[in-house]
């Protein structure tokens, strides 16, 4: 029982102290209507060093993908992409109107006030990923994140 455990300690200390050059700031997901299979994730991001956000899941969704939002002429247009970069010192805005995250194939409805966990893998340019765990706050529909609702420029 006490190897258990002292495996479980340190493996948490080496998943924090790993991540623990981004900072994740005011993460938040769009609450749901019943029958709905989708929503935004969104939050700021932080790297000390440069890193690539590489993925995300989600055990309340199939599948959580990487969109970017952008213009395309006189057109919105929303496309996955394989990354979003992290440079260092740098924030970037995961947010309406850029790049943010999708919960694809819900199983259940995300009801305002309760939060879901959300799973984010960064990749190191020597290929060397990491992943991490935090709890991101599920809002009402009509919320507007008070950093601003469209991503800034990066």
């Amino acid at each position: 029982m006490k190897k258990n455990s002292f495996a479980l300690i340190a493996l948490c200390a080496l998943a924090s102290s790993a991540f623990g050059q981004v900072k994740v700031d005011a993460p938040w997901a769009r609450a749901t209507v019943p029958v709905q299979k989708t929503s935004g994730a969104f939050m700021q991001l932080q790297s000390a060093k440069d890193v690539r956000l590489v993925g995300a899941s989600s055990p309340v969704a199939g599948t959580v993908e990487m969109h970017k939002m952008e213009m395309q002429g006189d057109q919105m247009k929303m496309q996955q992409v394989d990354g979003i970069d992290l440079p260092a010192g740098k924030a970037v805005k995961l947010a309406s109107g850029g790049y943010h995250l999708m919960l694809i194939d819900l199983k259940r409805q995300l009801k305002a006030g309760d939060s879901v966990p959300l799973t984010l893998t960064v990749e190191h340019p020597n290929k060397k990923r990491e992943s991490m765990t935090i709890e991101v706050p599920v809002k009402p529909l009509n919320f507007v994140s008070p950093h601003g609702a469209h991503a800034a420029a990066h």
